[in-house]
């Protein structure tokens, strides 16, 4: 077993990696691979696999090491999906630890007198924190697939915290770029910031309450967290700040099994998340669109065929803002919606030479994407496969850290249709099934995802993002399986995005020439631009070698390690 003082080891020899001279191309391994957004997170996890760990016990290591070294995104204090392949049945599971709606909410909560939604509320501070799903989604997936010992998946992460790690630049510059809402609240500025300015680069960064709090989960596993003294703390800051999640609010959330989605295109299977998430639903309504359209398009000009992708893109986020929302809650029509049937008669109406308006929406701006989400991917020497993508939705979440745990609260409550009309801070309309109530689980847009071939796992896959998380799946698959890319030039292939309001294309900056968007413009379409959309984290099987190849998105800093 290891001891903290080893980890510590670990943790002095991980830190010295180089954030920017990674080389391109994937990781390649025989054994194991893991990838995710930092690479003290996927070194952290390959040592698991070494030890005897499965996928299940290095996903969720890597899982709690994100919530230390990854702030702006990896949390205990948010929710997440966990898709998980059993290579000794050939089955898929997938597990809903998405955040919940306190007992106390109700749908006009946000909403001052008049029925105007009062701004930020449902973004900022205590009143926009869901009840959260992280630890009891791990602790249900180690109590059914673990192999090692929960508190051993634990001691990385409780390391980390406790002896601290060297802050690099994309942690020091997150800090930086979101000091003004770390700022509003005293026990985040205690913790993550130094007389209100950033944490440097190359300082050491110790967490003493956030260690203290994962010990707790070690020692006491998900009773620590949702019925001991974390719960308390968590219900005392709440009641001393206007919120109203409580402790039996925490004791009754668990973590739901769900029947992952599944769909075909062009001789693949396409296993990935359901609802709550809408993730796995749209993917596969727009691949049974462009299965329809049949792989010629592929052969188009270029300008055609991003022409027609956007069109089902379009057609899919539209069925998403009308239809979806928590089945528990509402009659969702999934298998219509899964169905050939439903993606003809999508295209009844689409024109090859012409974009279709999405006119009873107007214009709306198209927010900056958030760094809100991660994702990770795994697959061990046995060919179990995780794919799990977790968040807090805004950058830091709420803003908030519970005093005394060390951990940020999430802003899930936004992903909620805070008011009809009304779009929450990725600029999506939602529709009456995802209104508020208590109990109930936000929509989301993570997909995480596999794609098998002939009965075997091919790829692992998924990405942040926002509602840019299911085009950027899509658009990979695609590319493997259409444009016959390896994984690395699938991944690094510049992205669009488009979710039918507001009616744009959004491109990543240089990704087209003036010709393709002088054509696409003449096609009727408004073209925009982002420097970068997604962070995928991928691994491929290849199918004659069985060798692992991994991918880290190189827009940004993950990093795959194999074995």
């Amino acid at each position: 077993m290891l001891s903290l003082s080893s980890l510590f080891v670990f943790t002095l020899t991980a830190v010295s990696c180089n954030w920017n001279t990674a080389p391109p191309g994937p990781v390649v391994a025989t054994h194991g691979m893991v990838v995710s957004s930092n690479p003290l997170a996927s070194e952290a996890g390959v040592a698991i696999l070494k030890k005897g760990g499965n996928a299940i016990d290095a996903a969720i290591t890597v899982s709690f090491v994100l919530a230390v070294v990854h702030p702006i995104a990896g949390n205990i204090g948010g929710g997440g999906f966990l898709l998980y392949h059993d290579a000794g049945t050939g089955k898929e599971f997938s597990l809903d630890y998405r955040e919940t709606a306190p007992s106390a909410s109700r749908e006009e909560m946000y909403l001052d007198p008049l029925g105007d939604v009062v701004p930020d509320l449902s973004r900022i501070g205590y009143l926009a924190a869901g009840v959260p799903g992280t630890v009891a989604g791990l602790y249900h997936a180690w109590n059914e697939f673990g192999n090692l010992p929960w508190r051993e998946l634990l001691y990385p992460a409780i390391a980390l915290a406790k002896d601290g790690f060297i802050v690099d630049e994309p942690l020091s510059q997150s800090l930086q770029d979101f000091s003004s809402l770390l700022n509003r609240f005293e026990e985040t500025r205690r913790i993550f910031l130094r007389n209100g300015c950033a944490l440097p680069p190359g300082k050491l960064f110790r967490q003493s309450d956030l260690a203290r709090s994962l010990e707790v989960i070690a020692r006491e596993g998900a009773k620590g967290f949702y019925q001991g003294e974390i719960a308390e703390m968590i219900d005392e800051d709440m009641r001393a700040h206007g919120g109203i999640m409580t402790r039996e609010d925490l004791a009754n959330y668990s973590p739901r099994k769900r029947t992952p989605v599944r769909g075909r295109y062009e001789g693949h299977e396409i296993i990935s998340m359901g609802l709550p998430s809408s993730g796995g639903i749209i993917l596969i309504e727009m691949l049974n669109m462009l299965e329809i359209l049949d792989r010629n398009w592929v052969r188009l000009e270029p300008f055609q065929r991003i022409h027609l992708v956007v069109e089902c893109m379009r057609r899919a986020f539209a069925d998403r803002a009308t239809f979806l929302g928590d089945a528990d809650f509402s009659d969702i029509p999934i298998e219509r919606l899964l169905s050939r049937e439903h993606a003809q008669e999508r295209l009844n109406n689409l024109d090859d030479t012409a974009s279709t308006e999405s006119r009873q929406v107007g214009s709306a701006p198209m927010p900056v994407e958030s760094l809100h989400t991660t994702h990770l991917s795994v697959i061990d020497p046995g060919g179990n496969a995780v794919a799990i993508t977790t968040t807090i939705n805004g950058n830091f979440g709420s803003g908030v850290v519970v005093k005394g745990t060390g951990f940020l609260l999430n802003n899930e409550m936004d992903d909620f249709t805070v008011h009809p009309g009304v779009p929450n801070m990725f600029g999506l309309f939602q529709g009456q099934a995802n209104v508020i109530a208590p109990g109930k689980r936000p929509l989301s847009a993570m997909t995480p995802t596999f794609v098998k071939k002939d009965g075997r796992i091919l790829l692992i896959l998924g990405s942040p993002g926002g509602p840019t998380i299911i085009n950027t799946v899509l658009q990979i698959i695609l590319n493997v399986v259409d444009r016959g890319m390896d994984l690395y030039e699938a991944v690094d292939e510049p992205r669009i995005h488009h979710q039918w309001m507001p009616d744009v294309i959004v491109a990543e900056t240089g990704s087209l020439s003036s010709y393709l968007s002088e054509q696409l413009e003449a096609l009727g379409h408004d073209v925009v631009y982002r420097d970068r959309i997604g962070e995928a984290s991928c691994i491929r099987v290849d199918p004659v070698t069985g060798y692992r190849e991994g991918v880290a998105d190189p827009r940004r800093w993950g990093m795959a390690q194999g074995f």
